[in-house]
C-alpha cells in the first residue's frame, strides 16, 4: 500500500450572482462561498503562507463581486458548478507555479450543498514534467 499525502486549504469569499434561466435571469442574491482545496506537493512541505497568498489571486478576484458582471461569467451561467470549474482551472495553474497540483476542489454556496471536482486518481507528473520552478524563480505575489 502506498500512502498518498495531501494538504487541505479552506477559504471563504462573499459574492453575489443571479442564475440565468430560459425565461430570464433570477433574482440577484448573496452567498458566502466556501472553497476547500486539497493539494499534492511535489517536494517537501508546503508554505501555507505562500500558497495562501497565491490562492488569494483567484479567490480574491471574486470577493465582493456580482459574478454575472465578471468577464468569466458574461456568457457562462455563474452556477456553483461553473464557479467550481472556473476556480479549479485558476487554482490548479497557480499551484503548479508553487510546486503543487490540485487534487480536489469543493465549492459550497450554502452549508448544505457543494459541488466537487476530484482528480485524485490522476497520474502525478514528475517535478520536471510539471515545470516546477525553484522558489527563487516563482512569480512575485506581493
Amino acid at each position: 500500500m502506498q500512502k498518498q499525502r495531501s494538504y487541505k486549504i479552506k477559504s471563504y469569499v462573499n459574492a453575489s450572482h443571479a442564475i440565468r434561466w430560459e425565461s430570464g435571469t433570477g433574482k440577484k442574491h448573496n452567498h458566502t462561498w466556501e472553497i476547500v482545496c486539497e493539494l499534492h506537493v511535489f517536494e517537501g512541505m508546503v508554505s501555507f503562507f505562500d500558497i495562501g497568498k497565491s490562492l488569494n489571486k483567484a479567490i480574491g478576484a471574486l470577493s465582493g463581486q456580482y459574478l454575472n458582471d465578471l468577464p468569466e461569467f458574461k456568457t457562462v451561467n455563474p452556477t456553483v458548478e461553473n464557479v467550481t470549474e472556473y476556480l479549479f482551472d485558476q487554482i490548479d495553474g497557480i499551484l503548479r507555479q508553487n510546486n503543487a497540483v490540485l487534487l480536489r476542489i469543493e465549492v459550497s454556496d450554502s452549508p448544505t450543498r457543494s459541488f466537487c471536482i476530484d482528480v485524485t486518481e490522476r497520474k502525478f507528473p514528475t517535478a520536471a514534467e510539471a515545470q516546477v520552478k525553484p522558489a527563487a524563480q516563482a512569480p512575485n505575489d506581493a
